[in-house]
């Protein structure tokens, strides 16, 4: 029987409550593990298929192809990393909230159809505002609503673009109305495609919609930071591969991701909010590979977004180990730590050269792919802006972070090292990060366009059958690289008196939402419990108030008004007559209405309504 990957997190998840303690620990770990074999072990296909509608074709809860099963190698290898780093932890809502998370991003990886896709989506959404609340903190409680009103706006925005779709295909006669494949970039773009676009990148962190990153993430707990940093921005880069490849408007957002990324991460204090505004730098390269829509920058994508939740993760992990133990983040406030904290210091290190894509470590062996492929391309002013950002990333991730945290001035912060867990997590990540620097053939094999691959070079097909021989060792590549990181340095120190002056407030698009939410917010505050209260107070107070007495006696008034004329008919006095029309409205007072009275009320009544 074929298992679906993600359902294994996801079930597992719901057991966590029955383990305790190192038990707990061991199962939480042993469920990611489980489920990087139900992705090795997946033969490609559909698969979970279930009907919805007659005449069309129904959900794929399974789709298994090479790039689904990169994505799923990839989220399982790093969350079996992530819990080995946490197996000190104990709070279980950060497990079942982790493992509801990831199994959400692999459901969402390999969903055959939109419906599934989007379902794993919201799945994603709920569970990583969950990570971020489970800080339990004023702050995190404020990132965490800002974070699910952004995403509950993507995920709006994914909807409505699948309800049109849907209706643009159906009228179109397709079968498969909600199929997840290409969009053609002439033919199929409408409104339906736009609006899944923009969904996309809301979850890519594409500005605009880039704040509720750094917003967010550094205000999530030690462990769910770390998990936090390699799915949400990654699942969208799947799927922006699978829905948008060549797609010239993701040229101009991957470029500006590239540079904006940088610019605030050189601006940032806070260690954790740097590799917050990286993420945005990193997964801009991605984005613009996409763009570019070749096999060979596809590929580039796949690879380095593989590569990326790697040295990534390793970074966060390495600032958790930080704030684990001296309890701070702010780059202001760290330093000296190398003497206390050397094996955070050194593995945190090859995560940090391996995101400036230093020769002999992974991301080196990614971006080039994709460098090579807008340069394939002629496409010079992509190539130029990725080229500068590859050297600007050195500036912020490559020394700013590990300089300012382990070294820079001693603040006097003599801490233990961190746990053996965290080591050890840290340990399995760094190895892969050197590994596929030296040997990226097996990185290369599973990349969806890869044909020949050897221990250093990989030939990939594109659509019309022609192959690029891709290899990152050659010298002309090292060389460049070398020199780019070399001015990168050069510049830190050279604009280190000035870089030194971190302590400073970043405003980014958040500031708009924050500043526009509040006012949004106070103005409807007002506007609307305004409006309450004038309706409260006039409909509650007044209206109904007057309409209860009114039925009360709305009966012996009815009567009255009909008895009237028979009393006076039998030469009842003025007086008598008052008596008599008092004790009718009496009677309705206290409740003491004859019955009598109530059946000729219902007699006349029932006799006016079959008139009218």
């Amino acid at each position: 029987m074929t298992v679906h990957p993600a359902l294994v997190l996801i079930l597992g998840a719901l057991l966590v409550p029955f383990f305790k303690g190192t038990s707990r620990s061991i199962y939480v770990i042993s469920l990611p593990v489980l489920s990087l074999l139900a992705v090795h072990f997946l033969p490609l296909g559909e698969f979970y298929n279930v009907s919805w509608l007659a005449g069309f074709d129904g959900m794929t809860m399974l789709h298994s192809d090479k790039l689904a099963k990169a994505f799923g190698y990839i989220f399982t290898i790093n969350a079996t990393a992530a819990f080995i780093y946490a197996f000190y932890l104990r709070d279980k809502t950060q497990h079942i909230s982790a493992l509801l998370y990831i199994g959400g991003a692999l459901g969402a990886v390999f969903a055959g159809d939109l419906i599934t896709l989007y379902i794993f989506w919201e799945i994603m959404a709920i569970a990583s505002t969950m990570l971020i609340l489970a800080r339990r903190s004023k702050r995190s409680y404020g990132a965490a609503f800002r974070y699910v009103l952004v995403h509950i706006l993507g995920g709006l925005f994914l909807l409505a673009g699948i309800v049109i779709t849907f209706h643009f295909n159906v009228s179109n006669g397709s079968s498969d109305p909600i199929a997840f494949s290409a969009f053609d970039p002439e033919a199929g773009r409408h409104a339906g495609t736009w609006l899944i676009l923009i969904g996309f990148l809301v979850n890519a962190a594409a500005p605009p919609f880039s704040a509720w990153l750094s917003d967010a993430y550094p205000e999530g707990t030690i462990t769910g930071s770390v998990i936090l940093s390699a799915y949400t921005t990654k699942t969208a880069v799947y799927a922006l591969i699978r829905g948008f490849p060549g797609w010239d408007i993701l040229l101009v957002v991957g470029c500006v991701m590239a540079l904006y990324g940088i610019i605030y991460a050189l601006l940032e204090n806070d260690m954790r909010r740097i590799l917050a505004y990286s993420i945005i730098n990193q997964v801009g390269f991605m984005v613009c590979a996409v763009g570019v829509g070749t096999a060979i920058c596809l590929d580039g994508a796949v690879a380095h977004a593989f590569c990326h939740i790697i040295y990534k993760s390793l970074l966060w992990m390495s600032a958790g180990a930080v704030l684990y133990r001296v309890g701070m983040s702010k780059c202001t406030e760290l330093g000296g730590l190398y003497k206390s904290m050397p094996w955070s210091l050194w593995l945190g290190t090859i995560g940090a050269l391996a995101i400036s894509a230093v020769p002999l470590t992974s991301g080196f062996t990614s971006k080039t792919m994709i460098l090579y492929g807008a340069a394939d391309e002629k496409l010079f002013i992509p190539w130029l802006i990725l080229e500068i950002a590859s050297a600007g990333v050195f500036l912020h991730a490559g020394i700013k972070f590990p300089y300012f945290v382990f070294f820079a001035k001693d603040r006097g912060h003599r801490v233990k090292e961190a746990p053996k867990s965290m080591i050890g997590g840290m340990l399995i990540l760094a190895f892969f990060c050197i590994f596929l620097g030296l040997f990226p053939g097996p990185l290369y094999s599973i990349l969806p366009h890869a044909e020949s691959v050897t221990a250093f070079a990989v030939d990939i097909v594109g659509a019309g059958g022609e192959v690029y021989h891709f290899t990152a060792w050659k010298f002309a590549k090292v060389v460049t690289q070398m020199q780019l990181l070399l001015l990168s340095a050069l510049t830190f120190f050279i604009w280190i008196k000035w870089l030194k002056r971190t302590d400073t407030i970043v405003l980014d698009t958040d500031w708009f939402y924050r500043r526009g939410g509040g006012l949004f917010y106070r103005s409807m505050d007002r506007f609307l419990n305004g409006a309450n209260h004038i309706v409260h107070a006039s409909f509650m107070g007044h209206f109904l108030g007057w309409l209860g007495k009114f039925t009360k006696s709305a009966p012996s008034r009815f009567l009255v008004l009909v008895m009237t004329p028979f009393w006076r008919a039998q030469g009842m006095g003025e007086d008598d007559l008052k008596n008599k029309q008092q004790s009718f409205y009496e009677d309705a007072r206290l409740g003491a209405f004859p019955i009598g009275r109530t059946a000729i009320f219902a007699v006349i009544l029932l006799g006016l309504l079959y008139v009218l």
